[in-house]
């Protein structure tokens, strides 16, 4: 099975998340952590600011590696590492996706998350909650 490297990022506000709504491919009206696939030659936190950049026509800074997702799709391997990450320019203005949302933990489960993505929300949900508001 081929394996396919990409990377999100975790942004946070406080108590919230960023949650967005992938607007086209085979999993349309996915909610998703933002990124995308590593190019050649890029450090995973290289290719995070940039896939923001593209995406959300935001900056960020990219903080710590909060886990890597090693998921089995149909099709592919995912492995996705994760980072914790904070908006350092812009707003996000939604250039791919259909919706975003600002979510706290309590919210997390209130829209449905790509399978892989699903897979961290309760680590998620732990870090929160160690997040002083």
């Amino acid at each position: 099975m081929k394996t396919v490297p990409a990377v999100a990022a975790i942004i946070r506000e406080g108590d919230r998340i960023f949650a967005a709504q992938r607007g086209h491919g085979t999993q349309k009206d996915g909610w998703e952590f933002p990124g995308g696939k590593i190019e050649a030659g890029e450090t995973p936190q290289q290719a995070l600011v940039r896939e923001i950049r593209e995406e959300l026509d935001t900056g960020i800074a990219v903080g710590d590696r909060l886990t890597t997702i090693e998921y089995d799709y149909p099709a592919f391997h995912l492995s996705m590492p994760c980072f914790w990450a904070t908006i350092c320019d812009g707003e996000p203005v939604l250039k791919e996706h259909e919706a975003a949302r600002w979510l706290c933990a309590e919210e997390l489960d209130e829209v449905a998350w790509l399978p892989a993505d699903l897979t961290i929300i309760p680590l998620i949900k732990e870090k929160l909650t160690e997040i002083p508001k």
